[in-house]
């Protein structure tokens, strides 16, 4: 859910420095000096415009549509591509997902069964009935490792020491925000992005809005988050007004009404002035779900997936567990909208939640992929119809990975521990060849039997989706550290 705070206090008064300083990019705009850091010179011979910047996912036709060019202009390594990051949070075991290993003994094999897919002679577990239907339209990775069975958000972060969420490696060469939009190129999404009562992410296994070493100024927006004013712009409404998107544009309305007041608006440059009057037209509008088609909508929603009632209250992780299936929807119809308008990387997650060990905090294998596996078949399910439908499966890529996969062996209690050496990996769209498996994996389903894909590898793919690498290294300003950590790794043999 998102609320709108009109003012910022110290002292109780409101201060237009703080303002204009909050989260380094404001809402995506307020602040171009930058954006047009790396572009700076756009008019220097980079090729990019300073005022329409790159052809992205983020330039609509009148119906609404996204519309560019898959080519950047001469010297602008971005392409005309957007990612979404859904991180599965606890870590997914790779049998019940998208390596059931039925051959196997008991103790290994999935727990929930098989079923078969689109593919040829290629089933999921059971849980994945909708994403099964689809196996053509994706590929999934059964070689994929990444590395270690910590909790953490190492695929978020990278293995490099700069230790920056992977948007924001994105912004350090795409710029903060979209010159001609508005548009913040680095958002996460939160269930507090959709719902503002939901319960918010665990932050102890890491920092989804590091930036390490890198500027804050490419920090990814956040949201609904409940972050300190001064470091994030918050859009919020009051509760149950999510869908009122007349009290939405009231809400602006009134920020613009203050600004006025101040005089601060005023104040601002030629593209700072722009990008305040784009931010009010395009980024408001586009986290406003209400436009949708209600029937889209619903196709969507998760929440009837799980009420209350139906979660067994042994389990610690309960209320995580509710918070994923009443937002996991939303948050992918949202991230699907703010591709369509210009973001370049999106990171989705909602909570701690594939963590299935049996124990005090979190449920077996099988009750645990109904709690969480359904929700999760049937969001993805219908993000890739609506991408399809749209016509933007070359446009959108949509990653979804765990920081670390599952034992081969089931425990005493019907969970799966902690898991390094191999993980489920599945990826969607992006200009990558679809409708495949890549890789394969030992017969205990615990060790590659292929040739390893290491997170490295899967940063150069998201990387070789969004940009070419090979140009971005020469581009004036941008950090020799930043070009090491998107080039480290190989694209995903048989992806690209």
């Amino acid at each position: 859910m998102l609320t709108f705070q009109d003012h910022f206090w110290r002292g109780g008064r409101r201060h237009r420095r703080q303002f204009l300083q909050v989260g380094a990019l404001a809402l995506g705009g307020l602040n171009l000096a930058d954006t047009f850091g790396v572009r700076a010179a756009a008019a220097g011979g980079n090729g990019i415009n300073p005022t329409t910047g790159s052809s992205g996912v983020g330039q609509e036709s009148a119906g609404g549509r996204a519309t560019g060019s898959d080519r950047g202009s001469p010297g602008n390594p971005l392409k005309d591509r957007s990612v979404i990051f859904l991180f599965m949070h606890g870590g997914p075991s790779q049998f019940e997902t998208f390596d059931p290993k039925m051959d196997a003994p008991s103790h290994v094999r999935s727990a929930t069964g098989e079923i078969p897919t689109t593919l040829p002679g290629i089933t999921f577990g059971s849980t994945f009935q909708r994403l099964a239907k689809l196996a053509h339209k994706f590929s999934v990775v059964r070689s994929f490792a990444t590395g270690d069975g910590n909790h953490d958000i190492k695929p978020i972060l990278g293995v490099d020491t700069l230790q920056a969420n992977m948007g924001s490696l994105y912004s350090s060469i795409a710029g903060p925000s979209r010159p001609n939009s508005a548009m913040p190129t680095n958002i996460a999404l939160f269930p507090r992005s959709v719902e503002a009562k939901a319960q918010d992410v665990v932050k102890e296994f890491g920092n989804f809005e590091g930036t390490g070493e890198l500027s804050r100024s490419v920090a990814p927006f956040v949201p609904g988050s409940g972050l300190d004013l001064q470091q994030n712009l918050r859009i919020n409404l009051p509760e149950g007004r999510f869908h009122d998107r007349q009290a939405l544009l009231n809400s602006v309305d009134q920020w613009r009404r203050w600004m006025d007041d101040q005089a601060s608006v005023q104040e601002f440059g030629g593209f700072q002035q722009k990008a305040f009057e784009l931010l009010h037209r395009g980024v408001f509008d586009a986290f406003d779900l209400s436009r949708e088609d209600p029937r889209l909508i619903e196709r969507y929603d998760t929440a009837p997936l799980l009420p209350r009632g139906r979660i067994d209250p042994r389990w610690k992780n309960i209320e995580h567990y509710a918070t994923n299936a009443q937002t996991l929807g939303r948050q992918l119809l949202l991230a699907r909208r703010l591709c369509e308008r210009g973001a370049g990387f999106v990171t989705v997650t909602t909570s701690f939640i594939w963590d299935m060990h049996a124990d005090v905090n979190n449920a077996p294998m099988t009750v645990g992929m109904d709690y969480v596996g359904t929700p999760f078949d049937h969001a993805v399910s219908a993000f890739i119809e609506d991408v399809e439908a749209r016509g933007l499966s070359d446009k959108i890529l949509l990653v979804c990975c765990g920081e670390m996969g599952r034992t081969p062996t089931i425990n005493k209690d019907g969970g799966r521990d902690h898991w390094g050496n191999l993980a489920p990996l599945l990826l969607y769209g992006g200009g990558l060849k679809m409708g495949q498996v890549i890789g394969q994996s030992s017969r205990d389903g615990g060790e590659p039997a292929s040739q390893t894909v290491t997170m490295k590898d899967l940063i150069a793919t998201v990387m070789h989706s969004l940009m070419d690498v090979g140009q971005a290294r020469l581009l004036p300003g941008v950090s020799q550290r930043v070009i090491e950590a998107i080039s480290r790794g190989e694209p995903i043999r048989g992806l690209v």
